[in-house]
């Protein structure tokens, strides 16, 4: 499993890698089964090995597309490590496929166990949230420049 790929365990080693599959469960997923809804509390963090799995928000009571994962390795659900432990988006496969699945409290005992893996996933974790954070910033000026205009014409 390409476990590596996932942002979340960029730079560690193959042992740190290998812990983490072994405390994971491989989940089998159908073509339109939900995973979580957006504000859920979180249990776990969730892997591709295969399939693929459309991340969604509500707005309005409205489910709108944002992307779909595919990749194997591509992983989802980090808000599982996050307080609030919320998840900030909805997670629906879109093909049959299989994940791993980590449980929150597992991935926390591990973090207890080795420190030097809870400050790699925790940098990672928060170099994804700031990137998400400048993609939020940069669709905010598009749409406020698009408003700005069309007040002014």
């Amino acid at each position: 499993m390409q476990l590596s790929s996932c942002y979340l365990f960029k730079g560690l080693s193959e042992s740190q890698l290998n812990h983490l599959i072994s405390i994971g469960n491989e989940t089998a997923i159908q073509a339109g089964q939900w995973l979580f809804r957006e504000g859920e509390d979180t249990q776990q963090i969730y892997i591709i090995k295969e399939g693929a799995v459309e991340m969604l928000t509500t707005v309005d009571a409205i489910e709108l597309p944002i992307t779909i994962l595919r990749s194997p390795g591509d992983c989802f659900g980090a808000s599982a490590l996050v307080e609030p432990y919320t998840y900030s988006l909805s997670a629906r496969s879109v093909e049959d496929g299989t994940l791993l699945a980590i449980k929150r409290a597992d991935v926390e005992k591990l973090i207890k166990q080795d420190h030097e893996l809870g400050c790699i996933v925790q940098a990672n974790i928060a170099r994804h949230f700031l990137e998400r954070l400048k993609e939020t910033r940069q669709e905010l000026k598009i749409h406020f420049k698009t408003i700005f205009k069309s007040m002014h014409h």
